[in-house]
């Protein structure tokens, strides 16, 4: 079969997933459906780069802002100007309820985002006595004291001297000596969790102190006097995490009696795989933490302040901002290759549109494929060749699989709207991509972000990691963008993969029919993104998984068409599908998945739709506060700031384009 054959092919495959959704009964306002969907769509392209590509905010809670401002002061390099800014944000985020900060807009109290928050004030120059700083103090002291917080928060205080270093976990440069036979190795954790480790390492054995230069302490966050306090270390619940305790209070003995030769070789291995990893201006992992850990540990090993080193990681730290107006904020990364494709996913739904725009972002894409790079995949995979994309601008160490499928879906699904023409130049993208993401499949056939077979779920147990976020083993959402890929494209060489991949989808169900969304919030993403791989996999709509999925997102409609999902469901599945009001990303989860179980015709769907109308803003697109996503379910939570926008734009597309077809 030619390219020509195999294009003409694809697209009849999919005129195929058009004819599967029932509309015969439908009834709608087609003009206004329309008349809305270009207000969004000409939205939509109105934010898109020259070059392009799409890049919106990614907004964290105030962990990250307060952590720019103690980092600062760590360095003695406080711009007082962006400082005030900064602070002025924070303020803004403080909730009025308990006096503290949370995780995500409307969340409940977190001690320890609110400890670095209210430091990060009082640096700023805010007295301790004014009203905003005494709610703050009496919420916290209310828990415990600072002592009660993370590890991270309590690090960051052993490195200002306000607390003992006995009072953190050790975490010894020796690390990156460890075998990989051994329980702890740097291949063991996840991406994320290795590019924050290395740095730290540096800055815990060498015992950073901040400069702190204006000399400001948080003693009065404290119950007991830090240096008297003796349980920093919550009670050990399981045998597990005694033993690990155990391990941890000998290490900490042993430690500082470690041969110097050992110690110094130690540093410069941590130093070494620190610097090879930089990455330019966009830093160390592309995130914040690792990014900050790297520019202070580059400082305490001497590394002057117009070293390149240093500059570039400077850059890439500034490189996060956003300023809006008198204030300013840090982004933990940005996602511009992510928004990119999604952005352009939303904008292929109806072929029949210009696709001219979507071209030109595909196009910028292809640029920034990760190809031949010395990916940290290659430890467990040394022979597989790249192919992948990143979440950033670049990552080259660090692709991910969610990018990469999204990505090639978007190049495939290309290729069969606008058969021959393009099918050439995207082929040896997606040979790549598909190649890479066969090479990554783990051995349950589930697929992680990052990694693979990364699933040391011991690990989680051990002191460092109270975030139990170390690992990074597969899941659902990632999985299922997989299997759409493989689905949509997939040659007959990928069928076992295919099948094991829905194999994996089927076991992950819950009982009630839905599926967990480890990197969206939450059961609504995590089903909307199966049902969508099911779809493009070309399973029959009557499948007993996907009328389950569908039952449940119907079950959990809200009265006003709408659907809406806490963060809070990330500790109770309960309240999987519930909230206090519908959002507009989660609506159109909900909708993306129905059209793709053939619902297109049902009330659910028709409610769905009028409810994304009926909010639409002035402007074309939908706003709104909450947070879209955790970055670690639990711990740390994320507004994506696209979601309200290409989500709902994408939904709506579906829907228009699939009750104009029905009616052809």
């Amino acid at each position: 079969m030619n390219a020509t054959q195999e294009s003409l092919l694809k697209a009849q495959q999919y005129k195929d997933l058009v004819r599967e959704n029932d509309v015969s009964n439908l009834e709608t306002d087609t003009q206004e459906l329309k008349e809305k969907l270009d207000k969004a769509r000409s939205a939509l392209l109105e934010l898109q780069q020259q070059d392009g590509h799409w890049c919106f905010p990614l907004e964290a809670d105030c962990t990250i802002p307060a952590e720019y401002i103690l980092m600062m002061h760590f360095m003695d390099e406080v711009d007082v100007a962006l400082e005030q800014k900064i602070a002025h944000f924070i303020r803004s985020k403080q909730e009025q309820t308990h006096g503290g900060w949370p995780l995500y807009y409307g969340g409940n109290f977190d001690i320890s985002c609110t400890v670095k928050s209210y430091y990060a004030l009082k640096l700023a120059g805010d007295s301790p006595d004014e009203p905003h700083m005494a709610r703050a103090r009496e919420a916290i002291l209310g828990q415990g004291g600072a002592a009660r917080s993370n590890v991270f928060t309590r690090l960051l205080l052993a490195m200002y001297q306000q607390i003992p270093w006995r009072g953190v976990p050790v975490v010894p440069s020796e690390l990156v000596l460890l075998p990989s036979w051994f329980p702890f190795h740097l291949n063991k954790v996840s991406y994320w969790s290795r590019t924050v480790m290395v740095p730290l390492s540096i800055l815990c054995t060498l015992k950073a102190k901040a400069a702190n230069p204006r000399n400001v302490d948080i003693r009065e966050l404290f119950t007991v006097p830090p240096e008297l306090e003796k349980n920093y270390f919550p009670k050990a619940e399981t045998g597990l995490k005694r033993m690990f305790m155990w391990v941890e209070r000998v290490l900490s003995k042993v430690e500082p009696s470690l041969p110097e030769f050992i110690r110094r070789y130690s540093i410069r291995r941590a130093e070494r795989w620190t610097v090879e990893r930089l990455n330019g201006e966009c830093g160390i992992g592309a995130i914040f933490p690792a990014m900050v850990n790297a520019y202070e540990a580059l400082a305490l090993l001497g590394y002057a302040k117009d070293h390149p080193n240093r500059v570039q990681c400077r850059k890439a730290l500034e490189g996060l901002l956003v300023f809006e107006n008198e204030q300013a904020w840090c982004q933990p990364c940005t996602s511009p290759v992510w928004d990119t494709v999604l952005t352009g996913l939303a904008l292929q739904e109806d072929p029949e549109m210009d696709q001219k725009p979507v071209r030109a972002a595909l196009d910028w894409l292809l640029t920034k494929q990760v190809m031949d790079e010395p990916g940290d995949w290659r430890d467990k995979r040394p022979a597989l060749m790249g192919g992948g994309w990143a979440f950033q601008y670049a990552n080259p160490h660090y692709p991910d699989l969610d990018d990469t499928a999204a990505v090639a879906w978007a190049l495939a699904q290309t290729q069969i709207q606008t058969q021959a023409d393009v099918f050439e130049s995207y082929q040896q993208a997606l040979d790549r991509a598909a190649g890479w993401l066969v090479g990554m499949q783990s051995s349950n056939g589930g697929f992680a972000a990052f990694d693979v077979d990364n699933t040391y779920h011991y690990l989680n147990e051990i002191p460092f990691a109270d975030h139990g976020a170390l690992i990074d083993p597969p899941t659902s959402d990632v999985t299922a963008r997989c299997v759409g890929l493989f689905g949509l494209y997939g040659k007959s060489r990928h069928q076992e993969v295919l099948k094991r991949g829905i194999e994996f989808l089927f076991s992950e169900q819950e009982a009630n029919g839905s599926w967990f969304g480890r990197w969206g919030t939450n059961y609504i993403y995590g089903t909307w993104s199966v049902l969508e791989a099911l779809r493009l996999a070309k399973l029959d709509v009557n499948h007993m998984s996907i009328r389950r999925a569908v039952q449940w997102l119907k079950s959990v409609q809200r009265e006003d068409g709408g659907w809406g999902e806490t963060n809070y469901s990330y500790f109770d599945i309960q309240q999987a599908g519930q909230f206090e009001t519908s959002t507009s990303f989660q609506t159109a989860w909900a909708l993306l998945g129905l059209m793709a179980a053939g619902e297109v015709g049902s009330e659910a769907v028709r409610a769905g739709v009028d409810y994304l109308l009926r909010n639409q803003t002035s402007d074309g697109l939908w706003e709104e506060p909450w947070f879209t996503a955790p970055g670690f379910p639990r711990v740390f939570y994320l507004k994506y700031h696209g979601y309200s926008k290409y989500f709902p734009t994408w939904a709506l597309s579906r829907y228009y384009y699939l009750t104009r077809k029905s009616s052809v």
